[in-house]
């Protein structure tokens, strides 16, 4: 079973304390992992780190103990990211999306098939509310060839019915992948995870359930 392991993470801003010193945390396969901190504290720049495309900062990346060089996570599909921001293009139909991302058709349908997506597989992305892309883009994304994966708020602003949804879609990943999630939504996340960190005082911090995000100060009792 692969192991993702993170450590001597170190991000600093210009004219800004460390927002993260020598910090470490590792994610199996078949496990869920939360990620939380207030927002500027580093998270979507770490997850950059990892995926690749962020520059700033150091860290090191291991799959069972083997380093893998930054450079090599996109080419070699270690790892697969879910970015906060949309990324596809809003004048496409899903359906030539779909078919894009996975030309054969074993790939189409796998995403074809998924759950409510017959019922979005003629509108343009642009006409997609924010739960139906976060869900299309989260199916996309995790139907890849990637061992682990990393959740950049994909609850944010995403409605009720999506919410669960995406909640299912991501047990069922878990069977094949790793993942690394981080949501302002915590009750979402918490009703997932394995093991959870909370980014503070340069470090990550181990929270075993809600309790420590109320004694760190993130959530208010």
């Amino acid at each position: 079973m692969k192991k993702l392991i993170v450590d001597n993470i170190s991000i600093q801003f210009p004219k800004q304390s460390e927002l993260l010193l020598n910090a470490e945390f590792y994610c199996d396969m078949h496990e869920i992992i939360g990620i939380f901190g207030r927002n500027g504290s580093g998270k979507s720049t770490l997850f950059g780190m990892i995926f690749g495309t962020e520059k700033k900062g150091s860290l090191n990346i291991k799959i069972n103990n083997t380093l893998i060089p930054r450079d090599h996570i996109i080419p070699k599909k270690h790892i697969g990211l879910l970015p906060q921001h949309h990324f596809l293009p809003k004048s496409y139909l899903v359906k030539n999306i779909i078919t894009l991302f996975f030309p054969s058709d074993e790939g189409q349908n796998k995403i074809f098939y998924s759950k409510r997506i017959s019922s979005l597989e003629s509108k343009k992305i642009g006409a997609l509310s924010e739960g139906e892309l976060k869900y299309l883009e989260l199916l996309l994304i995790g139907h890849l060839d990637h061992s682990f994966l990393i959740l950049d708020e994909p609850f944010s602003m995403v409605e009720p019915l999506y919410r669960d949804v995406i909640h299912e879609f991501l047990l069922e990943v878990k069977k094949t992948k790793g993942i690394i999630i981080s949501d302002h939504y915590y009750n979402d996340v918490l009703n997932l995870t394995d093991r959870n960190y909370l980014i503070k005082n340069q470090q990550l911090l181990v929270v075993k359930d809600i309790n420590d995000l109320v004694s760190n100060r993130y959530i208010s009792p």
